[in-house]
């Protein structure tokens, strides 16, 4: 792979992300705001760790099923909205005592890390991205495994460092947010989550026929 590809690939990623934030990213601001970034890492140890898997499922032609079957690409994208608008109502419908108790107890490490995992793997679109932007950077005249690599571990690092300053808002967000109580909190929290559902909803793909 050429440097000036390399530097191109780069900046397509960069592009990417100057967007709103997406499900996962929303997924990340709620949780710091709960639980701080430091506990936070673990959303994000989950979310890139799921990305991986998407990677290798695009490098391996997981993408070309998923692009022409709609079955398979419908069931995923819905599961992944239920799940997030799971979460959001579960927040929202936490009663005020209960709040301050699970404000400390529900974020286990283990739950953190599911939670970024299947809100990533839950993303049908990720496999699909990953298999249409790989192939533009690769170079067939030289050996693939290398490259893929090389890419792989460029978004995962890049990923990762926008999710971080993401769950950084998040608590800067959250000391404007210390004279709210904690209901409100898990409610706002719980509006995000609906809505990165509602994000994950509205995005329409077309399987190819």
């Amino acid at each position: 792979m050429l440097f000036e590809t390399y530097i191109l690939y780069l900046a397509a990623v960069a592009v990417f992300f100057a967007t709103p934030p997406d499900t996962s990213q929303l997924l990340i601001i709620s949780n710091s705001i709960r639980y701080g970034l430091k506990r936070c890492i673990w959303t994000i140890a989950g979310d890139l760790s799921a990305n991986c898997l998407q990677m290798t499922g695009a490098a391996f032609g997981l993408a070309a099923v998923i692009a022409t079957s709609a079955d398979a690409f419908l069931w995923i994208k819905w599961l992944g909205v239920a799940y997030l608008a799971w979460i959001g109502l579960q927040l929202i419908l936490t009663k005020e005592n209960d709040a301050e108790i699970s404000v400390g107890s529900s974020g286990t490490r283990f739950r953190l890390y599911r939670q970024g995992f299947v809100t990533s793997m839950a993303n049908p679109f990720a496999v699909v991205f990953f298999g249409a932007l790989f192939p533009q950077f690769i170079d067939p005249a030289s050996p693939i495994a290398p490259q893929l690599l090389i890419l792989g571990m460029t978004y995962t690092v890049v990923d990762g460092t926008i999710l971080v300053v993401w769950g950084w808002l998040g608590v800067r967000a959250t000391n404007g947010l210390k004279r709210i109580s904690i209901g409100t909190i898990n409610r706002i929290c719980g509006s995000l989550m609906i809505a990165a559902a509602g994000l994950l909803a509205s995005k329409d793909f077309e399987p190819q026929r």
